[in-house]
């Protein structure tokens, strides 16, 4: 009487054992997939953390090296200024005597040029129909006390011919200076052209107290003077020292030369 019973329950019930059955098979699936994908993301995060912990170091390395890429290339950088800030100062102090052999080669600025001996000068032939105006000028550096002046305001001269000239300079305080001159010319084209035998520039000259003394300035225009069509319209050339006070470790300025 019992199983006709079990077998009719379930053959009337099908359904509901399909039912159990699905969702016992649900259930499996679901565990089945988180266990699967925890085992999954259990060896994924260790290999992520693995390669993102290289690329730090990676980067890591990357900026050390560009930094002593820079420190090396700042040091080169300061070296070379180094090395040329020390030659602008070789140069500021060699610019005066190598200005002096410049102009005593190529006879520049007014600067006697070597070779002009005594003969050489006797044995020019003046340009008598070409007379020049030589004006004298005189200044005094503002730390400069001496009195300095020029004893003739001009003189006329002719290419070829000797002349000669005078400054009067005087110390009227109560203590020795010592004093230094540069000079120029006017106009700078007619430099060359001005050649001085004797003269007292970039020479020391010492004055006692109340001395006062006269310097001369023996030159000549070179009668190629003449002969150059650029000093075709020149007839007036201006000589000019300026006085300083010498002191130790005192640069002079280079001479300079303007036009008119």
């Amino acid at each position: 009487m019992l199983l006709p019973l079990l077998v009719r329950q379930s053959l009337c019930c099908p359904h509901v054992q399909l039912t159990r059955c699905v969702r016992t098979l649900r259930c499996d699936a679901a565990r089945t997939l988180r266990s699967q994908t925890e085992h999954f993301l259990q060896r994924r995060l260790p290999l992520r953390s693995h390669t993102q912990s290289r690329g730090i170091k990676s980067r890591n390395r990357k900026s050390k090296s560009q930094e002593e890429d820079w420190k090396n290339k700042n040091k080169t950088v300061l070296t070379y200024i180094a090395a040329a800030g020390v030659g602008m100062i070789g140069l500021s102090y060699a610019a005066v005597p190598l200005y002096r052999l410049y102009c005593q080669a190529s006879g520049l600025g007014g600067m006697a040029v070597a070779g002009h001996d005594a003969e050489q000068v006797e044995t020019m032939e003046p340009v008598k129909e070409r007379v020049i105006k030589i004006t004298f000028n005189a200044d005094r550096h503002a730390s400069m006390q001496w009195n300095f002046r020029p004893q003739q305001t001009e003189i006329f001269v002719v290419p070829g011919e000797t002349a000669l000239a005078f400054y009067r300079a005087r110390n009227p305080t109560d203590k020795a200076i010592t004093g230094i001159s540069t000079y120029n010319v006017v106009p700078f084209d007619a430099g060359q052209y001005f050649n001085k035998i004797q003269c007292f520039c970039f020479e020391e000259q010492r004055l006692n107290p109340h001395e006062e003394v006269d310097m001369p300035v023996f030159f000549y225009i070179d009668p190629e003077f003449d002969e150059d069509p650029r000093m075709a319209r020149v007839d007036t050339i201006t000589l000019s020292y300026t006085f300083f006070e010498a002191k130790e470790g005192q640069k002079l300025p280079v001479p300079g030369y303007s036009y008119n």
